[in-house]
């Protein structure tokens, strides 16, 4: 009887956004802007969404462009951690 022995990748989201704020220890804001075409109108339009990312080392600051993944829960509204500090 064959057995199925390969192994399933753990799919990891990331996303590059722009912090918003930086006010929380530990903390920051990050607003991750998408392109959306509407369904009838054919028109491009930015929709945004912001995320409370982990920042251990209270490294970024407003303005600075970073990347984040996803992980475990770290609080109530925090899933999600700082990977790289672009700009």
């Amino acid at each position: 009887m064959p057995t199925n022995t390969a192994k399933t990748e753990k799919v990891v989201r990331a996303f590059t956004g722009v912090v918003v704020s930086d006010k929380m220890d530990k903390t920051i804001v990050v607003r991750v802007d998408r392109t959306v075409t509407h369904a009838k109108y054919h028109k491009r339009y930015v929709r945004s969404q912001t995320y409370k990312v982990h920042d251990e080392k209270n490294e970024a600051k407003e303005g600075d462009v970073v990347a984040f993944v996803e992980c475990r829960p770290i609080s109530r509204d925090k899933r999600w951690r700082l990977v790289k500090k672009n700009a």
